[in-house]
């Protein structure tokens, strides 16, 4: 059976596989802790249930726009206006299928054949893959593990070529949890304005940050000088426990935003139409939003913190990045290794069939000595999970 070369080099997602597995597994009766899933465990607040089931029964339910309707494509940039402190456009928000279309959109429209896509790593599996669809090539950049891998234009200067079009950076990071701070935000924004090159920007995770009270810096935080062009990624998904809902979206000049919307419209047209209805209520019922976001993340900081005292308690000496933001948890575990075990894919193949634990391996992010520890679940899930990693390490210990 023969495939087009635009799918020959395309790899499953990594961590939506370990999480089928261990669901899999689960279902033939196993004892399994998933810790790989990305999505908060809390139900998504009923103000925004509620919305859309009222839509439905007022019969929001055909098609809209493909960019997305104007009322909820307004609430978005009145809501991102008031974070950046100045008058946005709405018509540079395209509303998408999740925060992943707005991602292909971006790069499907920006970059082709020839051309290189610097990302910032360890990276979210997708960006590298979706970048190859484009028939770009993507570069991945690593920035020094004491600095948590943030990037800097140093490191950007090593690896920038006259093929170079565009960096993809996501902060909070998925997977360390690095939060970059507004001087790191822009001085990358700089070296990207004066190079020319596409800066994207995905902060999904932006309103999960456990060290400050308001949201994560984001490029919207900067002075408009200090950017070039730019594309925001962003949604509902993380901050308001909408993964199913499928409502990310883009924020771009609207020359390009036509652009992403003119590829949409050939795909999959609108999002869907009561998850629109849904996403409508979350950005602009401002007070109900913000106390659901005071409450899912006063719980991801306590777990945070549990997940931080665990590491040092039960696994001393191994190597992790403090998440200041989302909720996973990055540690090495090649210190770890030991006979038939070679790289963090068999380590977690063994930790999930001795102990029962499904953690995602470092491979899909970049770097297959690491793991990636999703804590989105329940304080005694957590501490469980654990309990049977630290028996795993310490029965290789006295092997």
């Amino acid at each position: 059976m023969q495939f087009s070369e635009n799918i020959e080099k395309l790899k499953p997602s990594a961590t939506i596989a370990v999480s089928t597995l261990a669901k899999k597994l689960a279902s033939e009766g196993r004892d399994i802790i998933n810790l790989s899933a990305g999505e908060p465990d809390f139900d998504t607040p009923a103000f925004i249930s509620e919305a859309a089931i009222e839509g439905i029964r007022d019969g929001q339910t055909r098609y809209t726009p493909p960019a997305g309707t104007p009322e909820l494509r307004k609430a978005i940039a009145r809501h991102l206006s008031r974070r950046a402190g100045r008058e946005l456009s709405w018509e540079g928000v395209v509303v998408t299928s999740g925060a992943k279309q707005g991602l292909f959109n971006t790069i499907f429209s920006l970059f082709g054949p020839g051309d290189e896509v610097l990302v910032a790593a360890p990276y979210w599996t997708t960006y590298p893959d979706l970048v190859v669809i484009a028939r770009a090539e993507p570069v991945t950049v690593f920035g020094a593990q004491e600095r948590d891998f943030k990037i800097t234009p140093a490191d950007l200067d090593a690896a920038v070529t006259d093929a170079t079009r565009g960096l993809i950076i996501n902060s909070p990071s998925n997977p360390t949890g690095a939060v970059y701070t507004l001087e790191e935000l822009d001085s990358i924004a700089r070296w990207c304005r004066d190079h020319g090159i596409w800066l994207i920007s995905d902060e999904i995770y932006r309103n999960i940050h456990h060290d400050g009270d308001a949201g994560a810096p984001g490029i919207l935080d900067l002075p408009a000088e200090s950017l070039g062009d730019f594309v925001l990624v962003d949604g509902a998904s993380k901050s308001y426990a909408m993964t199913g809902w499928r409502i990310g979206f883009t924020f771009a000049d609207p020359t390009a935003s036509r652009e992403f919307t003119a590829l949409q419209s050939q795909m999959t047209s609108n999002a869907a139409t009561p998850s629109q209805v849904a996403a409508l209520a979350a950005y602009s019922e401002v007070e109900d939003a913000e106390a659901s976001l005071v409450t899912m993340g006063a719980a991801f900081r306590r777990r945070r913190d549990l997940v931080v005292a665990r590491m040092q308690e039960l696994l001393p000496g191994v190597p992790y990045v403090r998440p200041a933001g989302a909720f996973y948890l990055y540690f090495r575990v090649d210190g770890l290794f030991r006979e038939g075990i070679a790289n963090a894919t068999a380590w977690c193949s063994e930790l999930l069939e001795k102990q029962g634990v499904a953690l995602v391996p470092g491979a899909a992010f970049g770097d297959d000595r690491w793991v990636r520890l999703s804590f989105a679940t329940s304080d005694e899930v957590l501490e469980e999970a654990f309990r049977r990693i630290a028996a795993m390490v310490g029965a290789s210990a006295s092997a």
